[in-house]
């Protein structure tokens, strides 16, 4: 554990990158309609129950005349603010008469920019941040309360750096919850299931600023040598995946769409946990796969790609703007054995029945294992959903294994860390289905299998790759007597 008497200062003197002198203050007009932007968003993401990713993406495409500087600063600035808002609300709380949960919705997404910007965003100086948010009050018909947030945020610059967090001698949960930022509700299920040093690593994991975007290469479509040159040549950092050969990890590339590698569909983002699933597919050039939850479509491309553009695969999701998203990712990279269908995966469709050798089962799940870049989340999540989550994936379940020929595999998987969801699933399925489990060291290499090489599944945590959480299980259909 690390100490808990720390003072917040000290964690952060090691993720700031210089002295708040100049940087936003200089293009204070450009960087207050960013600021407004950044406001609407947070209104979208944290009051409307929108998914940031998709906010910023409307926004981004809208505002064409944003410049680099300025959509990174937009980026950092919200998703930053999702990321912290546990703790930034635990320091609001502390230096505001009336509490964030008693704040008008607008005026606490305003305070909450403000302050992630004082602690977090060494480029902009205090006093920009404090003014900035005035303005924002001001614009947005706040202007009774401007001296609310003006007195709030000047507490906030004078005293955070000595803010009294919890202890963890005293309250553990809620010394982890506000020091990482996690609601208490989630840091202890994690407890119970993984205890203290194995929760704050998975906590810490999803803080990690240095984790970058996973990319997997279509080896079919281009070489790993030509795609890393490629990469560098347009100045992008580029690592090694820690898991696959096949996966790598970049930053420093601005606009994903202007990569080469990408515009050619030598590469589908796709973090590196979830590569197991077309890395365990037990198929060839001949096969017919399904996949039954499949957007965007990562895991249909990989199968795709190590199927070398043969054989067949099916490929649905609930809604036309999914499979629209899955469309688009075939077009770029170019794989033509994928077809595409709108489906609702609780509905069995019989023309399917017995004609595949392997189908994906990727399902909706409680998203629990990829909080690291979709902060959001954390927030969106209730205990409640996870049992509700665990009753559909059952129903999907008792439909699409009848997809399978006899010898047949289905790949069960998700992205959280719930035993609801995983491993309690897997003995469901082993009880209830004329399925029997698969050792998946047959299907996949010990070295990513680890301590799980002699049991049913893989449970990969948010720590253990500097990823995301993601569980996988494999069984085959019983042959016919």
């Amino acid at each position: 554990m690390e100490d808990s008497d720390g003072m917040p200062q000290e964690r952060r003197q090691n993720q700031y990158t210089g002295k708040k002198t100049g940087g936003a203050g200089s293009r204070s007009g450009q960087i207050r309609s960013v600021r407004q932007l950044a406001l609407e968003a947070m209104t979208a993401v944290m009051d409307n129950g929108e998914y940031c990713d998709k906010v910023l993406h409307r926004i981004l495409e809208q505002q064409t005349g944003l410049d680099r500087r300025d959509r990174a600063f937009l980026m950092r600035l919200v998703e930053g603010t999702i990321e912290r808002c546990v703790e930034i609300d635990y320091v609001i709380d502390r230096y505001s008469k009336l509490p964030v949960a008693k704040q008008k919705p607008m005026v606490r997404q305003i305070l909450r920019l403000a302050v992630y910007q004082i602690m977090y965003m060494d480029q902009v100086p205090d006093s920009a941040a404090c003014n900035e948010a005035v303005r924002l009050a001001c614009t947005n018909h706040l202007i009774p309360l401007k001296g609310f947030v003006n007195g709030v945020l000047r507490n906030v610059v004078r005293f955070h750096e000595d803010t009294p967090y919890p202890k963890a001698k005293e309250n553990l949960v809620r010394h982890l919850s506000v020091w990482y930022s996690m609601p208490e509700w989630i840091v202890t299920r994690f407890m119970e299931q993984y205890g203290p040093q194995q929760t704050e690593a998975i906590l810490r994991s999803f803080l990690d600023e240095e984790r970058g975007i996973s990319l997997r290469c279509n080896l079919s479509r281009a070489s790993k040598e030509d795609i890393v040159a490629s990469l560098r040549k347009q100045g992008v950092t580029v690592e090694e995946g820690r898991l696959f050969p096949n996966a790598l990890r970049i930053r420093d590339y601005g606009r994903l769409n202007e990569l080469e590698a990408f515009e050619k569909g030598w590469v589908q983002v796709q973090d590196e946990s979830s590569l197991i699933v077309g890395e365990a597919a037990p198929v060839n050039e001949d096969s017919v796969v399904i996949d039954v939850c499949a957007a965007p479509g990562g895991k249909s491309i990989h199968i795709a790609d190590k199927m070398h553009g043969e054989g067949l695969i099916r490929a649905c999701d609930l809604t036309k703007e999914k499979v629209t998203l899955i469309r688009q990712n075939l077009i770029r990279t170019g794989f033509h054995n994928v077809k595409l269908k709108k489906h609702d995966a609780m509905e069995f469709i019989p023309e399917w029945e017995e004609t595949a050798d392997v189908v994906v089962a990727d399902l909706p799940c409680s998203g629990l294992g990829v909080i690291g870049h979709k902060a959001d989340i954390k927030y969106k999540t209730k205990p409640e959903d996870i049992r509700a989550l665990a009753v559909q994936q059952r129903k999907i379940l008792k439909n699409v294994y009848r997809y399978l020929k006899p010898g047949g595999t289905l790949l069960y998987s998700t992205c959280t860390i719930a035993p609801e969801e995983n491993e309690e699933q897997a003995a469901w399925i082993a009880e209830k289905l004329p399925l029997e489990p698969v050792m998946l060291k047959t299907l996949l290499p010990e070295s990513v299998l680890g301590e799980c090489a002699e049991k049913g599944y893989l449970q990969v945590l948010p720590d253990l790759a500097g990823g995301d959480g993601f569980f996988l299980a494999a069984f085959r259909r019983k042959e016919q007597a």
